[in-house]
This record gives structure tokens, C-alpha cells and sequence, in this order.
């Protein structure tokens, strides 16, 4: 008993540091201090993916930072996905010993976190806030309403998830987290992108169990007491801003 109450207060309180922290960084609203925030939980994440993977090279680093370098200076940086999986690839045809499942960790995660990035670029902190605000609370709800009522497993990947538990955190992610959406846009349609950014962080939770049950582990790292590594931390905005950018795109 008191074992998980004491992993109970870890986890709350790691989560409110990182949330203080990312308030103050909000309220700067600086692009130097999001981009620094976002790059080094993206590199501790590659280096979480590549121990998932199974990837030992130091090359990705080089190219995952020298990526991210670049990503400050440009309006888009999203688009440098595919310039990194060119320079992989270019290293790759020449050098001919880099382990090609390298160029995952430059998919997952930074692909998405380069996107995070153009998020908050384009579309400003608030955009970050409401992909948070929808992701806590599909994650909440689905917790709760799977404890209580839930009965049907959902997926074989994640046998504590329930069908009635994902239902019911979906459904509280779009209908509370369209709130906190964009001012130009109408409740409706914040509600449909809401739903889509909440099923997206559902399967990205799903994807990052997937991939530890691969590799045989239970926590994808140990940078956040209570919490495990980045991945376990954030694999719900891995595939859910990836998701928002698009749904932006086509709205605005």
C-alpha cells in the first residue's frame, strides 16, 4: 500500500514541475526557450527510441541535433524530416555500416517533435496548450471511466486499456478540450479536431507500449521519477501533433 502511495506522490510530483516549468516558459513565450525545452526532451527521446529500437549508433545524434539546429531558424521545420532521412541516407549508400532501422528514431521521435515545434511557430503556445489540455484529458478520463465501468479489453497491445475506458476518454478530450481552442476557429469545429488529436493520443500511448513489449521493458527510461523516460511521458503528443498540424492546415 504504501509503496503505491509513494509512486503516487512521485508521479504528481514530476508532473507539476514539469508543468510549472512549461508555465513559465509559456509565459515568456520566447522562441529560444520552447525550442531549447522541446530539443532536450527530444534528444533524451532518441536516445530512449534507439534503446527500443535496438540502435547503437552515434551517428543519429549527429544528425538528430544538427537537424534540430536548423529547426530554430526555419518557419516550417517539419519539412527538415525529410532532409535528415536524406542525410541518413546518403551516409547509409557511402559508409555502408549504419544500421538502417537508425532512420526510425528520425521518424519517432523527431518527426513529431519538429512538428510540435511548427506548432507552436505558426500557430502560437496557445495551439500547444489546447493539444495539452486535449491529451490530459482523454488520458484522465480514459483512466478513471476504465477503472469504474470498464469491462471489454480494448487491444491485446494493452490489456489494462478498455474499450469503454477509450470511449469515455475521447469523448471527454473532445468535448472539454475543444474549450481550449484556437479563438478563430468555431466550437464545432474544434470539437472534430479535438476528436481526431484525441484518438491520435490514444494510439500514440498504444504504439509506445507496443514498442516496450517489443524490446522487453517496462519504462522506456528513468528521466521522470514516477513517470519512467520521455517516451512514456509524451507518447500521447507524438502522434496527436501530428495530427493537429494537419487538421490545422486544412481548417485555417
Amino acid at each position: 500500500m504504501f509503496p503505491l502511495l509513494e509512486d503516487s506522490f512521485t508521479r504528481i510530483k514530476t508532473a507539476l514541475v514539469l508543468f510549472g516549468i512549461f508555465i513559465v516558459i509559456s509565459y515568456i513565450d520566447i522562441l529560444f526557450f520552447v525550442w531549447l525545452f522541446f530539443g532536450f526532451f527530444m534528444i533524451v527521446g532518441v536516445k530512449e527510441a534507439n534503446k527500443l529500437f535496438g540502435i547503437d549508433d552515434f551517428t543519429i545524434y549527429i544528425i538528430a541535433i544538427s537537424t534540430w539546429f536548423f529547426a530554430y531558424f526555419i518557419q516550417q521545420p517539419e519539412y527538415l524530416i525529410f532532409i535528415s532521412i536524406i542525410v541518413f541516407s546518403s551516409i547509409l549508400a557511402y559508409k555502408q555500416q549504419l544500421d538502417k532501422k537508425s532512420f526510425l528514431s528520425l521518424l519517432y521521435p523527431l518527426g513529431s517533435f519538429l512538428i510540435m515545434l511548427s506548432l507552436y511557430k505558426n500557430y502560437g503556445i496557445q495551439t500547444i496548450w489546447w493539444m495539452i489540455f486535449i491529451v490530459a484529458f482523454t488520458d484522465t478520463a480514459a483512466y478513471y471511466i476504465g477503472k469504474s465501468i470498464g469491462k471489454t479489453s480494448f487491444c491485446i497491445t494493452s490489456p489494462n486499456k478498455t474499450l469503454e475506458g477509450v470511449i469515455g476518454g475521447v469523448l471527454c478530450g473532445s468535448i472539454f478540450g475543444a474549450l481550449f481552442g484556437i479563438d478563430s476557429l468555431s466550437y464545432i469545429v474544434c470539437f472534430f479536431i479535438s476528436l481526431f488529436v484525441s484518438l491520435g493520443s490514444i494510439f500514440g500511448d498504444l504504439f509506445e507500449s507496443y514498442l516496450k513489449r517489443e524490446a522487453g521493458v517496462k519504462d522506456s527510461g528513468r528521466l521522470l521519477p514516477g513517470h519512467g523516460g520521455v517516451l512514456d511521458r509524451t507518447d500521447g503528443f507524438l502522434f496527436s501533433s501530428i495530427i493537429l498540424m494537419f487538421l490545422l492546415k486544412v481548417s485555417i
